[in-house]
This record gives C-alpha cells, structure tokens and sequence, in this order.
C-alpha cells in the first residue's frame, strides 16, 4: 500500500510541474516520456495489469499534452514500454526517451 501511494504522489507531483505550460516543448514532451518511464516501471513492480498502466498512464499523457500528434508519439511509446519484459525504469527511458 505504502509503495502504491508512493507511486501515485510521486507520479502526480512530477505531472503537476509540467501541467501549467500552454505547448509542447521537447523539454516537456522529454519529461513526459521519463515520467511515463517511471509510472510504467512503478506499476509493473506492483505487478498492475498492462491494460490498467496503459489506462493510468494514458491519462497522464493525455492531460498533460496538448498537441495531438505529441500525443499520439507518447502513446506509442507508452505501449512499448508496457510490453517491454524490462521493469527498471533506467532501462526504459534510455530505450525509449532518447
């Protein structure tokens, strides 16, 4: 319970200081791809279904982007991290962020 919460609180702070910008700047659209690094990483420790990472993860992409095809490229990514066997979320931003 203790690492789901830890997992929740981190993953919303870390979207929340990026919630505010009016585009997508690489730096933003980076950071979201690290975020979604960690999340999926976090949630495949907590041995989540990949249908509720790809749902809760999705959300966070979806609200915190706001271009339609830096969307798309997130969602991409967020669904080869999902099916990656790697749960370190190191390996999946350098697989997956660069």
């Amino acid at each position: 319970m203790k690492k789901t919460l830890l997992a929740v609180v981190t993953i919303s702070v870390a979207a929340f200081a990026y919630a505010n910008t009016t585009s997508d700047s690489s730096a933003l659209v980076t950071q979201q791809c690290k975020i979604s690094a960690e999340a999926v990483s976090t949630l495949k420790g907590l041995q989540y279904g990949n249908t509720s990472i790809r749902k809760d993860v999705a959300s966070l992409i979806d609200r915190h982007l706001k271009t339609p095809e830096n969307r798309e490229i997130a969602h991409k990514k967020l669904n080869l991290m999902v099916d990656d066997k790697s749960t370190d979320a190191g390996a999946l931003e350098v697989k997956y962020c660069s």
